[in-house]
Parts: structure tokens; sequence; C-alpha cells
């Protein structure tokens, strides 16, 4: 459950929706088919609400893993924390951007020259 509602805390700092909306109309970008000013900020509001809420029930389920492995298997003694395996994913998913990154250069090499 802290889980859940850490990722909501974090996403209510670090998004700020106001910011984004004045942002996208100062620059000349709109959400197609909304009005720019407050009925883009509150569709952006909805949309990182449902991106959210998805991102921490998995969080969340990524979390109670080792407690239902250890329920389902009577290993009382699973390696695995619930921390551990969130660090796991996270680097690995880093590494797979870095590659990603590093075969991009690699494609656009030859126009550099």
């Amino acid at each position: 459950i802290l889980v859940v509602i850490f990722t909501f805390f974090y996403t209510l700092v670090v998004f700020n929706q106001q910011n984004l909306a004045e942002n996208l109309q100062r620059n000349g970008g709109f959400v197609l088919g909304i009005r720019p000013g407050r009925p883009t900020q509150e569709y952006l509001n909805k949309v990182i609400v449902r991106i959210t809420m998805g991102g921490a029930l998995f969080l969340g389920f990524i979390a109670i893993v080792p407690y239902l492995a250890s329920l389902i298997t009577d290993v009382q003694a699973i390696s695995l924390s619930s921390t551990s395996l969130l660090i796991m994913v996270g680097v690995g998913l880093d590494t797979m951007r870095q590659l990603e990154a590093q075969l991009m250069m690699r494609n656009y090499e030859g126009f550099l020259r």
C-alpha cells in the first residue's frame, strides 16, 4: 500500500500539470482535440493519473512477489527481496536504454562523417 501511495506522491511532486500545460502553450504545442489552458491541464492530469495508477499497481505487485513466492513454494529464505527485485528491474531497463542508444549512434555514425 505504501508503494502505491508514494508512487502517486512522487508523480505529483515531479509532474506539475499546470507547468506542463503552460509550457505546451508557450512553445506552440497542443493536444489534438483539447483547448489550450485549463482544459489541457485537466486532460494531462487525467492521463497522468491513469498512467500512474497502472505503474503504482505494478510496483505494488512487484513488491509482494517475494512474499507470494514464499507462500507458494514453502521456502522461507528467498534471496530476492522486493527491493533487490526493483533494483534489478531498474538496472535491466537502464542497460537496455544504453544499448539502444549505442545502436542508434552506430547507425548514425555514417551520417556524421
